[in-house]
């Protein structure tokens, strides 16, 4: 039995990263499957944001194992995800699949082109290179050989598509819907309005159903229908916001307005009616 030894080499391996991540906001924005987004989605996480710092830090091919640069890339990377996660909680895009995307791409794109250039002044002896030392069994090997190549490649299949099946199992995203009251000056609740004065306040609705939804929200004053139902079709992210306005009728405390939600064609309501408390004087 020959053995055919032969090397390959990918440089830092930064592009294949970044080519990786291309595919991943493929799969996300113009796939159906879910299965790829996360085979693609784990390194993105865990992986690929450390690495790209390592290669910063550290160009040369000696003073960083390959043993510390794997674990610590791994490491680093929760660090930064989980920094960028807490960043984007104080934004108005909040924390969302597409801030989350465009984050942590674009801080690989820009620490990749960093260390392109940190690598640029290094003799290329010098360089970090990611190679793998591989060995071919010959044809005029045994059959037994041919045998156990044939299992390793079969075991490392099964091990891909097992974690591909347990991340696309456990790992769903939630479908929900966001239903809200706001006011244009934030003023505290109940409310107090002079007798034929005007109120108003916002409501909003945030579609997470993955898909797109039909919303009507119908409005109850003191009990009363004002059958003025406002519709809204959202698409996935899509966020519909609308100041409602009113006069009340009568004088007295303990009043309310209360906001119903109904999805698409249904006769229930979706979730629980928001009540707004308020006051009227003479």
């Amino acid at each position: 039995m020959r053995l055919l030894p032969f090397r390959i080499k990918i440089g830092d391996g930064l592009i294949v990263l970044n080519i990786l991540n291309l595919f991943l906001i493929a799969s996300i924005f113009f796939l159906p499957s879910n299965i790829l987004r996360f085979i693609l989605g784990v390194p993105f996480v865990l992986f690929s944001p450390g690495y790209t710092l390592m290669a910063v830090l550290f160009p040369r091919r000696v003073g960083m194992g390959n043993i510390e640069r794997l674990t610590l890339s791994f490491g680093i990377s929760i660090a930064i995800v989980s920094l960028i996660g807490l960043l984007l909680n104080y934004t108005p895009w909040g924390i969302r699949l597409e801030s989350i995307i465009v984050s942590v791409s674009s801080l690989i794109l820009v620490m990749s082109f960093i260390s392109w250039l940190r690598r640029r002044r290094l003799f290329e002896e010098e360089r970090f290179t990611v190679s793998f030392n591989m060995t071919l069994v010959n044809r005029a090997g045994g059959f037994k050989s041919r045998i156990i190549n044939v299992i390793l490649i079969l075991c490392i299949l099964s091990l891909l598509g097992t974690i591909g099946y347990v991340i696309t199992t456990i790992t769903s995203d939630q479908e929900y819907t966001e239903f809200y009251l706001r006011s244009e000056d934030n003023e505290i609740y109940p409310m107090v309005l002079n007798e034929g004065e005007e109120g108003s306040v916002i409501v909003g609705i945030i579609n997470n159903e993955h898909e797109k939804v039909s919303y009507r929200v119908e409005i109850e004053i003191n009990g009363i229908n004002n059958n003025q139902p406002r519709i809204a079709l959202l698409e996935q992210s899509e966020k519909w916001e609308q100041e409602i306005s009113f006069i009340p009728e009568m004088i007295g405390a303990n009043q309310s307005i209360e906001f119903v939600l109904y999805k698409n064609e249904e006769i229930e309501p979706y979730l629980e009616p928001l009540r707004l408390w308020f006051d009227v004087r003479e």
